[in-house]
Order: structure tokens, then sequence, then C-alpha cells
């Protein structure tokens, strides 16, 4: 999983939400290709012809604390102790079929980062991926970049997703994300006051079956939170995630389980 500084600009247009740019200090990429002469008997399980790497099941969460006050923390990584990565989805545009059978045969936690008009369109297809492990996080009403906006436009954008998602699903979301990670003092404190616990960007995002890293260690590293999306590219992008997890000898773990 290994990328060049020649290719940063191609980086920033596929690391986020649509086109969500990326935090600076992008310096890898990697496929997502198996092992080669891996066996598939104890460390894949099949989901129509994919293998999907097996992880045991997270430790008992050891949880980082978020610091109080008027603004909202946020992070790109939690400082664990432990040997953790936090798999991220966001949007929720892109609803293929085969979402919910592939996390079920995946078996791995994992936060969806939703557009509250866009997950209440369709509740069943987020129900079944809750189901399979998943939790509902805010992501917003219209995917504005929020940085320089005013106070109250993103109070409204974070409550109003807020709001519209605890009415859609029926539980609080408690973490948001910024679109395009754009994000100020006004969005903290507005997280903050909408009774959000904390904000989240990344580590590694992936697209197009690919991971992204934007270290410059080519890995995904214990407390990474690594980005994808919900778009066509989806069963790749999930192979290529739990892969590079797998391959850096890590497990999927929640990220609701971590911040307290």
């Amino acid at each position: 999983m290994r990328f060049r500084r020649s290719l940063v600009a191609a980086v920033l247009i596929v690391a986020g939400c649509s086109s969500h740019g990326a935090p600076s200090g992008v310096h890898g990429s990697a496929t997502a290709a198996p092992p080669p002469g891996r066996s598939a008997a104890a460390t894949d399980r099949d989901f129509d012809g994919i293998r999907l790497p097996v992880f045991a099941s997270p430790p008992p969460a050891e949880p980082v604390t978020a610091p109080s006050g008027a603004l909202a923390p946020m992070y790109r990584r939690l400082a664990v102790h432990q040997r953790v990565a936090f798999l991220t989805m966001d949007d929720g545009q892109v609803q293929l079929p085969t979402a919910g059978s592939l996390m079920a045969a995946a078996h791995v936690p994992f936060t969806m980062f939703l557009i509250g008009p866009v997950a209440a369109k369709n509740p069943p297809f987020f129900e079944r991926l809750v189901g399979e492990g998943g939790v509902i996080e805010d992501h917003t009403l219209t995917h504005p970049s929020m940085r320089g906006l005013p106070y109250a436009t993103q109070r409204y954008q974070i409550c109003g997703a807020r709001d519209l998602l605890r009415t859609t699903f029926h539980s609080t979301p408690r973490f948001f994300r910024p679109p395009y990670g754009n994000y100020d003092e006004n969005t903290l404190r507005a997280v903050h006051d909408c009774g959000l616990q904390a904000a989240f960007n990344w580590t590694e995002t992936v697209n197009n079956g690919k991971v992204y890293y934007q270290t410059p260690v080519h890995r995904i590293e214990p407390g990474d939170i690594i980005l994808m999306h919900f778009r066509p590219a989806f069963v790749s992008d999930v192979t290529a995630a739990l892969t590079a997890i797998h391959r850096s000898g890590l497990t999927p773990a929640l990220l609701e389980n971590y911040v307290n």
C-alpha cells in the first residue's frame, strides 16, 4: 500500500466525502490484493468469491477520555494502547443491495457518518447495517464545507442532522464528522452545543480498492481511523480496508467504545 508525492493531487480528489479534501500530510497509497500464497482456510472467509480476512474479537475497550470544555475535541487518530483500528463510512448516497450481506460476512464493527436526509430516505438499508455491526453518527443535513460558515449555520447543520437521525433510527448520535474534513472553532463549538461528544477526521482513506496513507508510515497503526464511503466500489473498499488492517496485525474495533 504505497503512493508518492507526485500523486498527492489525485489523493486529495479521492480522499473524502464525494470530494473530501484530505488533511495535510498525504504520503502513500496501497492496493488491496490479499497477501500472495496465504491460505484461505484459517485467515479468510468468502463473500461472493472475494476473500475477506477473519479477525479475532476486539479486546475489551480501554476508552480515551474526551476533554471537557466549550469545544468538542477533534480526533484523527485515537491514542490507544491496544492493537485496534477503526473503520468508518461516510455519506450514504450509494446504497448497494449487497452491502448488508458483505458486512455480515465481514463480521466487524464500523461507524457510519450519514447525511441526515439521505439516510432518512431509506431507513431499512441502514438498519440492516446497524444489525451487522454498524453505528449511525452525524454528518450534517446537506454536506457543506463547514469551515468559515457562521456558527448559527453550523449549529443548524449539526443539530438538524442529529435530530433527524434520532427520529429516524431511534438512537441519538454521539459523534460528528465534518464534510471534506473541513472545520473551525465554530464547528467544534456547535458539535459541543448540539450535545455530541467528539468530532473525527481520519488517518487513511480508501477509494476504488486502494488505501491512501496520510502519514509517513505506509501501514495502519493502532488507533488509526480509516475513512471510506458508500460508493459503487463499496465491496472493493471494504475488502481493501480490512486487508490493510489484517496485514498490520490489527483488529477492527468500534469507535464508539473508545471515547468517553
